[in-house]
């Protein structure tokens, strides 16, 4: 075999390895960003437009949470918010509506509380999706609901069904994203 025969094989193999390296790669961040996110993962590509845009979006996301102060609570907080939990839900049996938007004040607190920015919605939803993705679509429905009670537009069960999706999050916020969950509403 000649030299540049070789050195043919040679720089193809290496174009071959260089190419399925590049290919895991990318293979593997989507992957673990689909784990991340869980169904914010798709509902950001169909938002974006492309999935390069789509996952940039997600890694810059990543990196703004990353630049949060994200603390988790001493358990004499953790027992408050519980405690101001059960009094919402207790409200809701004569004042639904009140017990909703103590509800939304109740999880906006909380997030603030464990350092999260709280000034704008969509913001919110961005900066949450990174460890809470998996809770997002309940907070989107909590909140769409609320702002129907604002004006006197929601249902008792749509009510009821707000006080369920705010507790979804509610409790991941509580027990800091992980381990086991709190008794349920």
């Amino acid at each position: 075999m000649s030299t540049s025969t070789l050195l043919a094989v040679i720089i193809a193999a290496v174009v071959v390895i260089g190419v399925a390296a590049v290919a895991a790669s990318m293979f593997t961040r989507r992957r673990k960003l689909r784990e991340r996110f869980g169904p914010e993962y798709e509902r950001t590509m169909g938002d974006a437009g492309s999935r390069m845009a789509g996952e940039r979006e997600l890694r810059a996301r990543e990196k703004r949470h990353d630049a949060l102060d994200i603390k988790p609570l001493d358990s004499t907080v953790r027992d408050r918010y519980t405690r101001d939990w059960a009094s919402a839900q207790e409200e809701f049996v004569d004042r639904p509506e009140d017990a909703v938007h103590d509800a939304d004040r109740l999880v906006t607190s909380l997030m603030h509380e464990r350092g999260y920015p709280t000034q704008d919605f969509d913001q919110q939803l961005k900066d949450l999706s990174v460890e809470h993705g998996r809770t997002l679509e309940h907070y989107r429905a909590a909140h769409d609901v609320e702002a129907l009670s604002t004006r006197h537009e929601a249902t008792t069960e749509q009510l009821r069904g707000a006080m369920v999706h705010y507790r979804a999050l509610f409790d991941e916020l509580l027990s800091d994203g992980g381990g086991p969950r709190h008794a349920r509403a």
